[in-house]
């Protein structure tokens, strides 16, 4: 106990102290020393005031206008009409706005700090050989394990996870199958069943059995890490409508001097302007914004999405357009093969194996599925001597002697002209390939729209979003066809990432949304007004540009994102009017002269809390909640 006080004392050593020149002011008058309780209480206050008023001038110097002015003025006009009690619980309210706005913000950012603090500091790393079988004719580690701190841990080195421990780095699931709580990551409440093989993300929580996996990045690579980083610079920024509130200053500082200057000309009694102003200090406006931006994105993490600021929270409230890349974002991003098609002199088998063999040096989403398809039919992919991944086009190897081309339609007629174009049904997409300049035959893919797509993009309408645009690099055929499933019909296909970027610059309607989840969206995402980055096993890249981080694969989040963006900014200039309205119809009450100076003072700290309150609100969503999507399906799943 006496420890937490002592940590208090030293973190708000302003408030402790005005307390303590209180307690002694109150002693004095007790004992009939009221000169001596008058001048401590006013040199007191006035040192505090000079203080704020130089702190004030900097402020200004620097460009930003604040409110401290009238603090500073109802202080001052207090202690020169002899209303030093008045002055002292100014004072006290100033400082203490300080601890209000400290345990306002502590409780706001509560998942924020939840995420931060189970940052996993020790992993145990298991001997690199001995023990039973793996899958791949691999073997389980049996010996001790031994403790190291996370950050040692190398790629390839074997952990041993614990039950219930927090997955340090992310890793290949070695044993048969186990379960993970994803719920700080993604905001799915329902643990996630792995297989052996199977990618296990770093910050993961293990269930009841103790399980082996093998390291696939460092900590400072690892998905968990990358997600601290995005916190803490979510939880650094400000917003700008805390600076809103700070251009508030002029002209309620004009009105509170002009309801006080008029009381005192119509009364003829000083007191009476230092009793208006006490009620004019601007505690509400300056503790208000800054506690429900963070319980906004305090909120928004709980959900399992990454707010990087509060100028994002109030672009998203504003937002009017919205623009969605198509694979992977409204479609589910896992696409099949439906046919392998050669040309003359080619086998299905050497083609498929050819197209596997470049495609395994490619992060596009449909390059595992090439691949995927290719081990499905027992074929592996031989190395290349020398590979190239040409962005937002396909990828040129060297394989065996002969120069593979594999993506899409234009990237090969740059060898072949004569490239006939492939007859696709609607939903399919199609890559092509060439070998040695000449065209060798097609692979036809198809990727279903998510479940959840069109749900989402009616519940954005209904949130204020008036425009929505597929922008897509794959063909018009494909795209149309997606575009109709989820119910966008300005689609625009076979776009390259500078033609996403002039395309969201070009939406009138501002500002504008961007969801995108690839390496090739990353640069859209970067100049949209707003970018959304699916990223929970997405493109680095993507996140990284992405003003906002969706931790799980479900693009409702989108949705969810616009709405705590607008609950949050709802909630924040709702607490800024709430605290000026109360004080200015105090301020009209005390005008009159029915609120001495002590007891406007202390009715302001009421003012304060509730502002504080109402602010407080952004924490949780407000009405009716929307209704919880259906469980997300795979393509193939019968819906």
């Amino acid at each position: 106990m006496w420890r937490r006080i002592r940590g208090a004392v030293r973190r708000y050593p302003l408030v402790f102290t005005t307390l303590l020149v209180g307690l002694a002011v109150l002693a004095l008058q007790a004992a009939g020393a009221g000169p001596a309780a008058a001048w401590t209480a006013g040199l007191y206050a006035g040192a505090v005031a000079l203080k704020t008023a130089a702190e004030m001038l900097r402020n200004i110097r620097a460009g930003n206008w604040g409110l401290d002015i009238l603090a500073v003025i109802a202080i001052l006009s207090t202690v020169v009409v002899g209303e030093y009690l008045a002055a002292l619980i100014i004072v006290l309210m100033l400082s203490g706005g300080e601890a209000l706005e400290d345990y306002a913000a502590g409780r706001a950012r509560g998942e924020l700090d939840a995420l931060l603090d189970r940052a996993p500091q020790v992993a145990h790393r298991l001997p690199s050989r001995a023990g039973g079988s793996l899958p791949g004719n691999e073997r389980i580690p049996r010996g001790a394990a031994e403790d190291i701190p996370a950050t040692e841990v190398a790629a390839g080195d074997i952990l041993l996870i614990k039950p219930a421990e927090v997955v340090p780095v992310d890793g290949v699931l070695l044993d048969p199958a186990a379960e993970f709580d994803e719920s700080s990551l993604t905001g799915e409440p329902l643990p996630v069943a792995r297989k052996a093989g199977a990618t296990v993300m770093s910050g993961s929580v293990n269930g009841t059995h103790a399980v082996s996996l093998r390291a696939t990045a460092t900590t400072a690579d690892s998905q968990y890490q990358r997600i601290v980083a995005l916190v803490q610079e979510a939880a650094e920024s400000k917003a700008p409508v805390v600076r809103l509130a700070d251009r508030f200053a002029v002209p309620f500082t004009l009105v509170s001097l002009l309801i006080a200057g008029t009381a005192w000309a119509l009364s003829g009694d000083p007191v009476r302007f230092a009793e208006v102003l006490v009620l004019a200090t601007p505690c509400p406006l300056l503790i208000a914004a800054p506690v429900a931006f963070m319980g906004g994105m305090s909120r928004a993490a709980r959900s399992g999405i990454i707010v990087k600021g509060g100028a994002v929270l109030e672009q998203l409230a504003r937002a009017r357009s919205a623009a969605f890349d198509k694979t992977g974002t409204l479609t589910y991003g896992r696409p099949g093969l439906v046919s392998v098609n050669p040309a003359p002199g080619f086998s299905p088998d050497e083609l498929l194996s050819l197209a596997a063999s470049a495609e395994q040096y490619s992060s596009h989403v449909l390059a595992a599925a090439v691949l995927a398809a290719a081990r499905n039919r027992g074929l592996q992919p031989a190395p290349a001597d020398t590979a190239q991944e040409v962005t937002a086009n396909g990828v040129e190897a060297l394989i065996g002697g002969r120069t593979v081309r594999i993506g899409k339609r234009r990237f090969i007629t740059e060898t072949d002209p004569q490239v006939p174009s492939a007859d696709l049904a609607p939903g399919q997409m199609v890559v092509y390939l060439s070998v040695d300049g000449r065209f060798a035959g097609t692979l036809v893919m198809s990727d279903a729209a998510r479940t959840n797509a069109a749900a989402t993009l009616r519940q954005l309408h209904g949130l204020g979003i008036r425009e929505t645009v597929m922008l897509t690099g794959d063909g018009p055929a494909t795209a149309r066809a997606v575009g109709n499933t989820v119910g966008i019909t300005d689609v625009r296909a076979g776009l390259l990432p500078e033609d996403k970027v002039r395309a969201v610059a070009a939406l009138p309607l501002r500002p504008v949304v961007m969801v995108g989840d690839g390496v090739n969206d990353a640069p859209v995402l970067a100049a949209a007004d707003v970018g959304i980055a699916m990223g929970a096993r997405g493109s680095t890249a993507a996140s990284e540009s992405a003003d906002v981080v969706i931790m799980a694969d479900d693009v409702s989040k989108v949705a969810t994102a616009v709405e705590i963006g607008r609950r949050t900014m709802q909630v924040a200039l709702g607490s800024i009017w709430l605290g000026i309205v109360l004080s200015l119809a105090l301020m009209l009450v005390a005008s009159f002269g029915y609120i001495p100076a002590v007891a406007g003072a202390l009715t302001q700290e009421l003012v304060d809390l509730a502002a504080i309150l109402n602010a407080l609100r952004a924490l949780h969503g407000g009405g009716r909640r929307p209704s919880r999507p259906a469980r997300r399906q795979g393509p193939g799943e019968q819906g």
